[in-house]
């Protein structure tokens, strides 16, 4: 992964497309990279759910396989259509624990030829770091955290080196299976759910104690949501997204409220996106118990992430 860091400002320019396909979402980047800056094309973004039940059979089940698979071939029309010169899928966390995952990823590959691989915790952790950060100056120590439906990523660095990442078991998907049963969920399942998370973070990070006073960026659908949800923003819009900041105090005030909510006036929250509701309550408290162990008091969440990262690496690849 260190070749991409290194060569991310060199080159002319190439069309590319980029399928992550996420534990809860599936979804599309199709860009222009110009001397290492990706300029968007277009971006789609549909919640799949392809993680549901892995917590529980350790397997992708069919529903959600093929669920996944009409998407794909949707965006494998629209990146055609646009004259992406190349094109690459991710998998993450979902795939990679499941027993099924490679007999999905060889699906993708021979009903698509796609050019199709899962990403180990490391790489995922330096493509997402690469995303957030490769377009911004360097302004020293940043944590990147990425809440996904399976795992969440945080990674450390300064400029263009990532000095540390880990790859937990904690996800949106994942822990509203392990610990949110009833609707809405009971208090006690709340603090279970933050007592589990709390517990992994802090194993994780016990050898950088000394990494306060990091600056800190936000990445995926959870800190998206909350900012869209925070300004009430109907119809969603990125440009105010990207580079919203979000205290600790209305992130709590956020979480109290949705845990309150059953799933059907969730659902009809300003700013929160229907597929996103199922999860938003178990996302909001990872983001708060990773906010309190590196004594963030705020974020910034961006639009900038694995999709941009990969879209740099994938332009950099040999023809």
């Amino acid at each position: 992964m260190q070749g991409v860091f290194a060569d991310s400002a060199a080159g002319g320019g190439v069309r590319v497309a980029v399928i992550d396909i996420g534990t809860n979402s599936t979804r599309l980047l199709v860009a222009d990279v110009v001397d290492g800056r990706v300029h968007e094309v277009e971006r789609q973004t549909t919640v799949t759910n392809l993680g549901r039940g892995v917590e529980h059979t350790a397997a992708l089940c069919t529903d959600a396989v093929d669920g996944v698979c009409d998407v794909i071939a949707a965006y494998k029309a629209r990146y055609e259509e646009l004259g992406a010169q190349r094109v690459l899928a991710i998998a993450t966390s979902a795939v990679r624990d499941a027993s099924n995952g490679d007999a999905f990823i060889a699906e993708l590959r021979e009903r698509f030829d796609l050019d199709a691989r899962v990403l180990t915790g490391e790489e995922e952790a330096h493509l997402t770091y690469l995303g957030a950060t490769v377009q911004r100056p360097d302004e020293g120590p940043t944590l990147v955290f990425d809440i996904g439906g399976g795992s969440t990523e945080l990674i450390v660095g300064s400029g263009s080196e990532v000095d540390f990442h880990v790859s937990l078991q904690a996800g949106t998907i994942r822990h509203s299976e392990r610990h949110l049963s009833s609707d809405p969920p009971d208090p006690h399942q709340l603090e279970d759910l933050a007592s589990d998370v709390r517990r992994l973070v802090e194993a994780a990070i016990a050898s950088q104690r000394d990494s306060g006073g990091v600056r800190a960026i936000a990445v995926a659908g959870t800190p998206t949501s909350l900012a869209a949800i925070d300004q009430q923003l109907e119809p969603y819009d990125p440009s105010r997204v990207h580079g919203h900041r979000l205290a600790l105090r209305p992130i709590q005030h956020m979480l109290s409220r949705l845990a309150s909510l059953p799933l059907a006036e969730r659902l009809r929250v300003p700013g929160l996106h229907p597929g996103r509701a199922p999860t938003i309550v178990a996302g909001a408290v990872i983001m708060i118990q990773v906010m309190r162990a590196f004594g963030l008091d705020e974020v910034e969440v961006s639009e900038h992430d694995i999709l941009h990262g990969s879209a740099l690496s994938a332009a950099l690849a040999p023809a």
